[in-house]
């Protein structure tokens, strides 16, 4: 690479990184970016996530969830220098961009992501899909089976169709209330 600045202007770039190592890679880049006096090119490194909802031993939790697997986002200016920084980090395998040089995200991709990770709603999240035999664990139909014919996960509820008085009847639930046969 030539010495010169590859890139003018701020912009945020995603680096590839060992999948699972997405907070030591930040926290190894903070260090480097202190030690090699670069606040004035790299300015911000984020892991990417977002709240989520999982069932886990029959309760709701509330976690943090990656949303990129493997990346992480890292503003900057690109220069040779701030480039071998980023680059050189321990367990860090590249930008993401043609070749060698990082291509930056486009405005509306930084305000969509960024939109996402701070939204107050939460996603569930639960492993079942429609068709799913299931067992109705809590509520007045209590013991009862059925079959998922609709799942919103945005509101954490799933319509199941239970044999009452020989005919399905569709009875909305909560993704605790079932549990999958």
């Amino acid at each position: 690479m030539a010495k010169q600045t590859i890139s003018e202007g701020r912009n945020w770039y995603v680096v590839h990184t060992y999948a699972g190592y997405e907070n030591a890679v930040m926290r190894n880049l903070k260090q480097r970016i202190e030690s090699y006096d670069m606040q004035d090119k790299i300015f911000n490194v984020i892991v990417p996530t977002e709240k989520k909802v999982k069932i886990k031993a029959g309760k709701r939790v509330e976690e943090e969830e990656k949303i990129y697997p493997g990346y992480i986002l890292v503003e900057m200016i690109v220069t040779d220098d701030s480039w071998f920084v980023v680059r050189n980090t321990p367990r860090v395998t590249g930008f993401v961009g043609s070749g060698v040089y990082p291509v930056p995200l486009e405005k509306k991709e930084v305000e969509t992501l960024f939109a996402r990770m701070s939204a107050d709603r939460v996603t569930h999240q639960i492993n079942l899909i429609e068709n799913d035999a299931v067992q109705i664990v809590d509520g007045p139909f209590k013991d009862l089976e059925g079959k998922i014919s609709d799942i919103d996960e945005e509101r954490g509820k799933v319509k199941v169709l239970v044999n009452m008085f020989g005919r399905e009847t569709p009875v909305e639930l909560d993704f605790l209330q079932v549990k999958k046969i």
